[in-house]
């Protein structure tokens, strides 16, 4: 594809162009967003979409609701626990909020959807991606069911997956709970707990159901799960697709390969499923017998970026991130979002001792960019090694005073990503922000997030890196995520990726907290926040890619919250397709062979946070309607003008 088809397909509509000249400011706010921090400010509705109603749920909080599902007369929003009450290391602290689990939204007036109820999940426990309600007829249950994920905040918390009763919405009846793979044992002292899922999906197979969920804690990530009775789920089948399928060695910046969602459609007479496979793109498989799975193809990121290309001529490899996708309702094309939360990427350099070199890297999106906080634009000076950066260690970082920086230079701390797997360190995993958090607290000027043994998959990712997390406010350090080898590079030792040593163990080549490392140092790169693809679904082949103005404006880089897509639903009876799209709102595009194009969208002149998106026809009348689930608020319930 030339530059120019390039640019053609990413030309916005008349509307879309004055919303990009009406929101280039972010507002400061509350109501919408409880805790007032700044988002994209938009007009409104524009183009074809209309807004129908909406609804605040209940203890809404910042990050509250996750994903949307819709059946028959009601809407099912998934809910986290408020983050406020998970410290570093995913453990509840001070005030006690409320757990996670499922809100119910009557939504038989679409113009005034009204919450109805809430189905609790177990304590510390949060409800994410795997969000859907599905009717299924097999010999042993005849009704709907409402399929959800459990994943962890704090230490009572239970994983795997649930299944309810919903033939009743206001009288929900627990089919099972906490289900799946066993074969981990994701916390200390509890052997029979299952593991965390990501996400769910289900589908009736006739005669037999069947769930797929995402593994949390395994690299056999694809879990298959037999729910033909949903009081008694059977786990039939789990693999590693990057083991069991050639899946592809041309991946995008960050070589990070896992399943993260995934759809299960029947087309013709067999069942094929869409895995989103992040770094290495999407990967359709033929799972008509699920203990059997075939491979039939997948998508390839291309060596250069087409659309910062056509934005700014800058040739750059892709960001990757490959989120979710959905078949068009032809079955001829595959729409693709990539989920990117870091709107720029670092050249990172070891500079001093017997191997300097150069990575890869990335910035994250939550603090200081390099390139508008430091008058040369370059971060660079001594390190010294940290540990994790969780609750669980961060008292023993050193302070910032044990490095002497020349002019010009900064004090950087090393973290490492976890701990995972890690016998020397038995706590839980926390999250980038904390451990960042933690650097800033002892006084650094930047930090830098080793990739973990996990990460590196035991030496066939030696460079993988992830640059993941949100936060409302910008934490005021500057802040990277560097490849595993890089680490040991830094401090002196050979790179290592096989299993954690014990301490005692002369032959253990991981850093010592408060040992000094090398200088180094780092230039950044705007490469934009994530976007869609349209795929041919025969060949595999890119057709067009489709991204919001600001998203790849280095402007917007910071201060107007997270402008990627999330998750995109294909219309059932036309070429038409609807996006969350974080704070860059709802958005309603079509689609041909020549591209993408956008016709319309919402965007509150508050701000918003979409993260899931649903298309819903009313039982009585028919008629179309599209949910959006914000993160801040509850549910929007959208239509499309003629």
């Amino acid at each position: 594809m030339t530059i120019k088809s390039i640019q053609r397909i990413l030309i916005c509509s008349t509307a879309c162009v004055s919303l990009a000249a009406g929101a280039n400011q972010a507002l400061a706010h509350g109501g919408q967003h409880p805790s007032g921090d700044q988002h994209l400010a938009g007009p409104g509705a524009w183009g074809n979409v209309q807004l129908v109603g909406k609804v605040t749920v209940s203890n809404a909080a910042d990050d509250r609701i996750a994903d949307v599902a819709a059946l028959g007369n009601y809407a099912y929003l998934g809910a986290f626990a408020q983050d406020a009450t998970c410290d570093a290391n995913g453990e509840r602290v001070g005030q006690i909020g409320p757990d996670g689990g499922v809100y119910v939204i009557d939504i038989s007036n679409p113009a005034v959807p009204k919450e109805v109820g809430f189905i609790k999940t177990q304590q510390d426990t949060y409800v994410g991606e795997g969000v859907q309600a599905i009717n299924i007829t097999t010999p042993s249950f005849n009704g709907d069911i409402l399929l959800m994920n459990n994943e962890s905040c704090g230490k009572n918390y239970k994983a795997g997956l649930s299944i309810w009763n919903v033939t009743n919405p206001l009288k929900p009846l627990k089919l099972s709970e906490h289900q799946g793979d066993y074969t981990v044992d994701d916390i200390p002292n509890r052997p029979h707990d299952s593991n965390q899922i990501h996400s769910v999906f289900a589908w009736d197979a006739g005669d037999k159901a069947y769930a797929v969920i995402v593994d949390d804690d395994e690299r056999a990530d694809v879990d298959i799960m037999d729910i033909t009775n949903p009081r008694k789920p059977v786990l039939i089948a789990e693999y590693d697709a990057r083991k069991m399928f050639p899946v592809s060695k041309n991946r995008a910046h960050g070589t990070e390969v896992f399943l993260h969602d995934m759809v299960v459609k029947k087309i013709g007479t067999k069942f094929y499923m869409l895995m989103s496979y992040w770094d290495a793109g999407w990967i359709v498989l033929d799972v008509t017998d699920p203990r059997n799975p075939i491979y039939v193809g997948e998508t390839d990121y291309a060596a250069i970026d087409p659309v910062m290309l056509a934005k700014t001529g800058v040739p750059l490899s892709p960001e990757g991130n490959g989120h979710q996708a959905e078949w068009t309702f032809d079955n001829k094309f595959m729409i693709t979002t990539d989920e990117d939360f870091s709107p720029s990427r670092a050249k990172f350099t070891i500079t001093t001792g017997p191997s300097p070199g150069t990575y890869d890297a990335g910035e994250f999106g939550f603090t200081n960019p390099v390139a508008a906080t430091l008058p040369d634009k370059t971060l660079n000076g001594p390190t010294v090694f940290g540990g994790y950066g969780c609750a669980n260690d961060a008292a023993s970082i050193p302070p910032a005073s044990v490095l002497s920086p020349n002019t010009g230079e900064e004090r950087i701390l090393v973290l490492s990503r976890g701990p995972v797997d890690d016998p020397n360190s038995n706590f839980e995993a926390c999250f980038f922000t904390d451990k960042i958090a933690a650097a800033q607290a002892k006084g650094y000027d930047a930090v830098l997030v080793a990739n973990h043994h996990a990460g590196a998959d035991a030496g066939d990712e030696p460079g993988a890196l992830i640059c993941g997390g949100t936060n409302p406010t910008i934490i005021p350090v500057m802040a990277a995520c560097v490849p595993h080898t890089s680490l040991h590079v830094m401090f002196g030792s050979a790179p290592y990726f096989g299993a954690y040593l014990p301490t005692n163990d002369p032959g253990n080549t991981e850093p010592k907290v408060g040992q000094l490392g090398q200088r180094i140092s780092i230039q950044t790169t705007f490469d934009g926040w994530g976007y869609v693809h349209l795929y041919d679904a025969k060949t595999f082949q890119p057709l067009g890619q489709y991204a919001i103005p600001e998203a790849h404006q280095a402007a917007k880089a910071q201060g107007f919250g997270n402008l990627t897509v999330h998750e995109v639903a294909t219309d059932p009876a036309n070429s038409r397709a609807y996006l969350s799209y974080y704070a860059g709102g709802f958005r309603a595009v079509s689609y041909s062979r020549a591209g993408i194009v956008e016709t319309g969208g919402y965007l509150d002149p508050k701000g918003n946070d979409f993260w899931g998106v649903e298309i819903w026809n009313h039982p009585a009348t028919g008629k179309q309607y599209i949910l959006g689930s914000d993160m801040d608020s509850g549910l929007y319930v959208f239509s499309i003008k003629p």
